[in-house]
């Protein structure tokens, strides 16, 4: 039997002293050659890609936490000039020296709040307005700079 398995396995034996002196053709190393520079080509251009898309978040994040303090500071702004139009309105209240003047003092401080809350509303109104379109502006600006590829 061992003469028969060494028969056998002599057609395999020759076979791979031959592979070693198999001679790849100047056609395939040109294909291999082509293919991995065509795949490092694509993957620069994923990178590069990459790179628009992280520098996009960025651009909107910093938009964003920019607007966000904006917001916190006009609503302090806005809290502290309610608070500093009740402490006058109790100081003139105090003021008046009959029930009448009280009425026409309130009356007027009623008046001059409501002017406020309908001037604070229109400039909201106008400040969202005017964020949501910028923020459809900066999303179209920051797709194109990421597809800068035409089909």
């Amino acid at each position: 039997m061992t003469t028969e398995t060494n028969t056998a396995f002599e057609g395999f034996k020759d076979a791979f002293k031959n592979i070693q002196n198999l001679e790849v053709p100047e056609a395939a190393r040109e294909f291999v050659k082509k293919t991995a520079n065509t795949a490092k080509d694509r993957a620069a251009e994923a990178f590069a890609g990459s790179e628009r898309v992280t520098a996009a978040v960025e651009n909107a994040v910093t938009e964003s936490v920019a607007e966000a303090g904006k917001i916190s500071r006009n609503i302090q702004q806005a809290i502290y000039e309610d608070a500093d139009a009740f402490f006058s309105g109790i100081d003139k209240l105090a003021s008046a020296k009959s029930v009448s003047e009280a009425v026409e003092i309130q009356s007027s401080l009623l008046r001059a709040r409501g002017e406020v809350f309908v001037s604070r509303a229109k400039a909201t109104a106008d400040y969202f307005g005017k964020l949501a379109a910028n923020g459809a502006k900066s999303a179209q600006d920051n797709f194109a700079k990421v597809y800068t590829k035409t089909a």
